[in-house]
């Protein structure tokens, strides 16, 4: 199914941690169809001031209730939600291992989670149809030595995505789905990339080339299309990694 370029134009689209990396990708995109777009950011507010004349900037802390409703506030209208923020949750020493994994429950799950389920309630209120969809990552999908306090919890969000789903589906007509990107050159993944630490997976052929922030940003488009017709799933965008 391939995108149509008027078909969101002028439908107000949430992007939950949007202004880098993948979400700046994804921003410009629906920007250029004539979305409308209420982009949040946590703590980066001059990153986030780039987007201040093109789309509405909204500070939000996901894990705060408050600021999840004061996000969906700023869209009234609201069509389509696309949770972006994350946390890469590494953990530098053992010691530390208990409180970043419960950081990364709260920005890599929670807040995700509990965003997702509020932006769906809205829409069954106002009896209007919409698309939400959740990025996760290839570490949700694969067995990655040392990433547990990272990709538990994406792994518990793609399937309370799934839930929710299963959830809103028929007659509501809202959509849930998942983007699960692999190694891509933007985001937290940028300064692994510079490192060499994946150069291995081009090297030995388990990947063409490392993914790029529009790549993903497509697989996102496809999953706001008003007339799709998938719901439940994860995409995983990495260029075959995780098989």
């Amino acid at each position: 199914m391939s995108s149509k370029p008027e078909s969101l134009r002028g439908r107000e689209i949430v992007l939950a941690g949007g202004a880098g990396g993948i979400g700046a990708a994804v921003a410009a995109l629906l920007l250029a169809e004539g979305a409308r777009v209420i982009l949040s950011y946590r703590e980066n507010r001059a990153r986030a001031a780039r987007w201040a004349d093109s789309a509405v900037v909204v500070q939000a802390d996901l894990a705060s209730a408050a600021d999840r409703a004061r996000l969906l506030d700023a869209a009234p209208s609201l069509y389509g939600l696309v949770v972006l923020a994350g946390d890469p949750a590494r953990v530098a020493d053992p010691a530390q291992t208990e409180a970043v994994m419960l950081r990364s429950h709260e920005v890599n799950y929670l807040g995700p989670a509990m965003l997702a389920r509020e932006a769906a309630a809205r829409m069954a209120a106002a009896a209007t149809p919409g698309a939400i969809v959740l990025i996760s990552t290839m570490q949700a999908n694969a067995l990655f030595p040392g990433s547990t306090a990272y990709a538990a919890p994406k792994a518990a969000l793609q399937h309370a995505a799934r839930i929710l789903a299963r959830e809103r589906r028929g007659a509501a007509d809202i959509r849930v789905n998942v983007v699960s990107p692999g190694v891509t050159a933007a985001g937290m993944a940028e300064a692994s990339i510079a490192s060499g630490k994946y150069d291995r997976f081009v090297q030995e052929n388990v990947i063409p080339r490392f993914g790029r922030a529009e790549d993903v940003a497509r697989a996102v488009r496809f999953f706001l299309e008003p007339d799709n017709y998938v719901t439940g799933q994860v995409l995983c965008v990495d260029g075959g990694m995780t098989l």
